[in-house]
């Protein structure tokens, strides 16, 4: 810890206040809401990409929350994420590794569902298919489209809106914490990609706001010379041709 941080037993007594009382997702839910706002978007979505990321876990997780993903070669855990068309993250639920991408969805997908109620549209890559489609459809009202890989394409090819799922994946790997699962508790671990996803959030308004200040200062600047009235010139023009009134004081 910090040398200037109180005791590590108290930070963790806040942190787990706020994990069970659900506060560390309400202030990461205000902040998106902003974030869209000033992005010019509705504070509720409308669509979504929904995916999965399977990761190493740490001694500390117990093998009643960890397991291995065949398909990855993972022995850990997996988040299931929701995300807007922005990139922001609706839900995150973590499981074992070996619990598959469509029974995890569809306790997401209600959670998200219940959250967001415009939210009519989501789009899957092919583990989501089967009957999650119908079962979203007559439970959720949700669309669920599945965005396959075309048999055509030969190496990596960017897929429409897979890879905006693919973006928050890469800003979770970024975050020291979140290389591989350290949590005991697969809330804790929910709780560690809500923190991860807010600060990335409070990054927007502040380059937003250093942003306008430049634009304010270098308009400040620029007024006085560019907009100067016609008799202002004309005194300038007098003070060269006189010499200026430093050198009429002088006489």
């Amino acid at each position: 810890m910090p040398v200037d941080f109180p005791p590590w037993d108290r930070i963790y007594a806040f942190f787990r206040r706020w994990r069970d009382n659900a506060l560390v997702k309400e202030f990461h839910d205000r902040l998106r809401a902003r974030v869209r706002a000033e992005l010019g978007r509705d504070a509720q979505p409308t669509a979504a990409v929904i995916d999965s990321q399977s990761v190493k876990a740490d001694a500390v997780v117990g093998t009643d929350s960890r397991g291995f993903d065949g398909g990855k070669l993972i022995n850990g855990r997996k988040r299931h994420v929701v995300v807007d068309i922005l990139g922001l993250l609706l839900g995150v639920m973590v499981t074992a590794a070996d619990v598959g991408d469509r029974t995890a969805a569809q306790i997401v997908l209600r959670q998200v569902a219940n959250a967001h109620h415009r939210l009519e549209l989501v789009w899957a890559d092919d583990g989501y298919t089967g009957s999650l489609v119908e079962h979203c459809l007559a439970t959720f009202a949700l669309v669920l489209t599945i965005v396959k890989h075309s048999d055509d394409l030969r190496g990596f090819v960017v897929l429409p809106k897979r890879w905006i799922v693919e973006s928050l994946f890469a800003h979770l790997m970024r975050s020291r914490r979140l290389v591989r699962d350290f949590e005991r508790r697969t809330t804790s671990a929910e709780a560690m990609v809500y923190w991860s996803m807010t600060l990335l959030m409070t990054r927007r308004p502040a380059r937003a706001g250093r942003r306008d200040r430049r634009m304010a200062l270098t308009t400040r600047a620029v007024t006085p010379a560019c907009h100067a009235d016609r008799g202002q010139r004309e005194r300038a023009r007098g003070d060269i041709a006189d010499g200026g009134p430093l050198l009429r004081r002088r006489q």
